[in-house]
Formats: structure tokens, sequence, C-alpha cells
């Protein structure tokens, strides 16, 4: 199973696009604190997000924490960025690694980066572009290693496949 890391996410939109792709491919979502939002039940109902039930959600208090809770995350990492010195076809995924991405108005922290340096991929756009929605960059990177492992559990064929189309 894919695990996607939001490391200190702060727009409340970009969270919930990014657990419906989760609920969408059984990938599971870590944030990392502090929040921008608050995700307790009573919130997640009044945003109306009725997928929330199909994401397993883990909350850590820092990213120091998700490592003693998960060191296995430190073996098999990616860490999306702007500033990385390759771009995201040159990563292999494997079907359990761990995406992490950083909040939207900082990215992933320093020495988190300068630490996992050959772990660093981008997403290739334009020099003027500052960066991609968040969202879309992990929609882009999950479907990314979903496909490079051959979008294990998901559904293979829809509805114009099946002969009673």
């Amino acid at each position: 199973m894919l695990n996607i890391v939001l490391v200190e996410p702060e727009i409340p939109p970009n969270c919930g696009n990014i657990a419906r792709t989760c609920a969408a491919t059984g990938s599971r979502l870590h944030l990392v604190e502090p929040l921008g939002f608050d995700v307790s039940d009573r919130a997640v109902k009044r945003a109306g997000l009725d997928y929330w039930h199909l994401v397993e959600v883990e909350v850590h208090p820092s990213l120091a924490e998700l490592f003693v809770s998960h060191p296995e995350a430190e073996r098999d990492l990616w860490l999306a960025t702007t500033k990385a010195p390759r771009d995201y076809s040159q990563a292999r995924f494997s079907p359990d690694c761990w995406l992490f991405f950083g909040k939207e108005t900082a990215g992933l922290p320093l020495e988190f980066r300068e630490r996992h340096q050959d772990r660093c991929i981008r997403i290739p756009m334009v020099d003027e572009a500052r960066s991609l929605n968040l969202a879309n960059s992990a929609a882009i990177l999950i479907y990314e290693a979903l496909r490079q492992n051959r979008f294990p559990g998901l559904l293979g064929v829809g509805e114009m496949g099946s002969p009673h189309a």
C-alpha cells in the first residue's frame, strides 16, 4: 500500500482532494502536524467529505515521530520538491513506498531534503511556474507509482469494457 505524507499541510481543500485520491487508490494518508485545519470527525462531516471513511488516516505530531512510528518509511521514501535534481520518471517506486509532500507555502524542510537528496524528485514544468497545486502533484506521483506497479488492487476494467455495456 502506498503511503502519502503531507508535512504541515495548510490548505483544507488540498488535503481533501488528496484524501479523495487516497480513497480511490487504497493509499494510506499520513498528516504531520501542525495542520492548517481540523480533521476531527465533526469537522470532516461538516465539510461534506463523504469518502473520508474510505481513507486510512494517521496524524503524527512531527516528522520525527512519524519515523519513530514507521521506521520502514526511511528505507523507501521519495520527496516531492521543485528543487530536486531529477524528475519523477527516473524514480522506481515500490508498491509500499512513502511519498512525501511539503506544505504549500514552503515545501519540505531543507534539512529533510538534504538528508535524502538522492530521493528527491520533481515534476517537470516551465521555469516561470513556481509550482503545481499540491493536490495535483500528489495525484501525478500517486498514479505514477501505481502505474509502475500495475495498479495493484484497483479496478482493471471500466463499465464500457464489460460485455453488458
